[in-house]
């Protein structure tokens, strides 16, 4: 039997082969196949071949994965030859015969190992020959200035031989990768949606058509892509997101028929037009992450090693084989991203939060405070303003859910959203704020400016940090202050972390109906918990007084849970019916709640202002209880209390 193995984000592998019908797997050096690292057990699972099958066995602490299956220590299952077994941070592959090919994604990362690999030399050789800060400088409008380097580049490739006889095979197939990701820029700087942010903007031209142009080959490269867009089928999408999909998902199968028309000079060209652009960018812009940021399908960025960056698609996180060239250029761009919103971030100030022009939310923390280099999360601005009915279509509510919250809306109840990180609590609150009439006037508060409300009448509040001297700050919770002299209808917090809670409650019970807020919290429950935590960050009250202030301020509280599969659901609509004296406790009542991991339903239960909002016409009961969901009735749990 052979065993392929190897690190999850390293595409060289190792192969043990064994006679022996069991093999060891684990830390320890008497195990068959060792696996050096503190997070494998000494002795983690026993793979046994018996007529064919394999049976793991994990005798460990840690779990791992068959397949799409996790096994905990203590159990079994069986699995055929060829499923990929991850033990982290290793991945094992076991043959019978003959080793399993490469994955497309193993061979991805390798390609763009080599890549960035490359790149790292011509940049240590341009630092030689240039000033390329005097360049970043001087870029605006000096088209010199890339022509330059551009000229520099190609001179650096003929020094070392690039483009020599003895790399033509691997040459080759670097160039699939390259002309992939060529079909996806010019499907973004083709596109006229707002997918592009303004950074971006001002820069794609200059980075993305090369300054050393050379129509010929320009002119077979776009025929190239009109034979590629055909075969993909490109026209049959109906969005960008799609276009961008198909091209990821069927690129490889495509690209054998376009292989015999990539003569060497084109094959040549297409590398160096690549590697212009990825040195523009790491001069000019924002390196690996220039394309990142316009990709509509990426919702967020996360850099954890210069050489490692994550992406997130669909809710799912996957490795996008990107890598910057080195820590310091990583740190670099970090600079130069905080530094165009007014921020600074060096070894006295290693951690800033900050936002791009398009208003994504970027989080940046360097050493000494990262350890292992410079950490960088950038939560992607949707070019699409959700509304109620997206998240409908989406299944992450009902229809009678969206017209009970929409009605709260309009009859000015207060309103708490909670959940996860990255849940979307913020996209709930831009789509609950667009209930408010546009004759309110509304005051948002925030840390980083994410809320896009619709309405005419808002002003924009966002906390400052300190300067150098370390003064000048002004928190949540000064704004909060200040917003109840700014005589609002309504405040929107993006979110409470702090002592603001307070002043937030306080704001609800002093005449500011229909105010919205979030918090982070697993559940309705628990968000009266982490109320009475926030609170007391601000004032030592009694927890009885906190209850009651939470009961007279809150009408209800939305539950939002990212479910495994990356899937954001509605879980609760909780209402907060007030505070019994006689338990010390306050009411609350699921007026929906997820059931059988399939939808949202009403419990039965109707809210003590029901008849408010059908008196107003906001709310017919037929809309509460729709011929899909659960007729009226007390099952699975009306009524709870704590």
């Amino acid at each position: 039997m052979k065993i392929w193995f190897n690190k999850v984000h390293d595409s060289r592998r190792a192969l043990v082969e064994v006679e022996a019908d069991e093999i060891h797997i684990g830390r320890d050096s008497t195990n068959t196949v060792v696996l050096q690292s503190p997070l494998v057990s000494k002795k983690h699972a026993i793979v046994r071949r018996q007529n064919g099958a394999l049976t793991l066995e994990n005798v460990g602490i840690n779990g791992c994965m068959v397949g799409d299956l996790e096994v905990f220590g203590g159990q079994t299952t069986q699995f055929p030859p060829g499923t990929q077994v991850r033990i982290w941070p290793y991945t094992l592959t076991f043959e019978t015969e003959t080793a399993s090919a490469i994955t497309r994604v193993q061979l991805e990362a390798h390609l763009r190992s080599i890549m960035a690999d490359l790149e790292l030399r011509i940049h240590k050789k341009l630092l030689e020959r240039l000033d390329l800060y005097e360049l970043e400088s001087n870029r605006l409008g000096n088209a010199e200035s890339i022509l330059l380097l551009e000229n520099n580049i190609e001179d650096i490739c003929r020094e070392l031989r690039l483009f020599g006889g003895e790399n033509d095979s691997l040459l080759e197939e670097v160039t699939g990768l390259t002309l992939r990701d060529h079909v996806i820029n010019q499907l973004i700087l083709e596109s006229n949606t707002a997918n592009i942010d303004q950074v971006t903007a001002r820069t794609h031209n200059e980075f993305d058509i090369p300054a050393t142009l050379v129509p010929e080959r320009e002119t077979e490269l776009h025929n190239l892509l009109h034979f590629l867009r055909e075969r993909l089928q490109l026209n049959s999408q109906p969005d960008l997101s799609g276009q961008i999909q198909q091209v990821e998902n069927n690129f490889t199968a495509v690209f054998p028929l376009v292989r015999p028309h990539l003569h060497k000079e084109l094959r040549k060209y297409l590398i160096l037009r690549t590697l212009k652009k990825d040195l523009k960018d790491t001069v000019f812009g924002f390196g690996p992450l220039q394309d990142l940021l316009r990709a509509p399908t990426i919702t967020e960025i996360m850099v954890v090693q210069s050489d490692r960056i994550f992406v997130e698609r669909e809710g799912v996180l996957e490795l996008s084989g990107r890598r910057f060239i080195s820590d310091k250029v990583t740190e670099s761009i970090i600079e130069r991203i905080v530094a165009q919103v007014g921020r600074r971030i060096d070894k006295s100030q290693p951690l800033v939060d900050a936002r791009l022009a398009d208003g994504s939310r970027v989080n940046a923390i360097i050493p000494p405070l990262a350890v292992s280099g410079p950490c960088l999360t950038i939560r992607k601005f949707p070019a699409h303003r959700y509304t109620m009915d997206d998240l409908v279509e989406l299944g992450s509510m009902t229809p009678s859910a969206a017209m009970f919250l929409r009605a709260c809306v309009i009859d000015k109840k207060n309103i708490l959203v909670s959940g996860g990180t990255g849940t979307g609590k913020t996209t709930m609150l831009n789509v609950l704020s667009s209930f408010i009439p546009h004759k309110e006037r509304v005051v948002t508060i925030e840390d980083t400016t994410e809320l896009q409300l619709h309405q005419e009448h808002v002003v924009t509040l966002e906390s400052k940090q300190a300067n150098v001297e370390g003064a000048g700050a002004y928190t949540i919770r000064d704004l909060v202050k200040n917003a109840l002299r700014m005589r609002p209808d309504r405040i929107i917090v993006g979110e409470c972390r702090s002592g603001e809670a307070l002043d937030m409650l306080q704001a609800m019970n002093t005449g500011h109906d229909g105010s919205m807020t979030t918090v982070h919290a697993n559940s309705s429950e628990e968000v009266i918990k982490r109320l009475e935590v926030l609170v007391l960050m601000a004032a030592p009250l009694p927890v009885v007084s906190i209850h009651r202030q939470i009961a007279s301020a809150i009408n209800l509280v939305v539950q939002i849970t990212r479910l495994p599969g990356g899937k954001r659901r509605v879980t609760q609509i909780s209402e907060i019916a007030g505070y019994d004296q006689e338990r010390s406790e306050l009411v609350i009542h699921d007026i929906y709640n997820y059931r059988d991991g399939q939808m949202l339903r009403p419990t039965g239960y109707l809210p003590t202002f029901v008849e408010s909002l059908m008196a107003k016409n906001l709310l017919q009961l037929e809309f509460l209880y729709g011929k899909t969901e659960t007729p009226p009735g007390a099952e699975n749990g009306a009524v709870r209390r704590r």
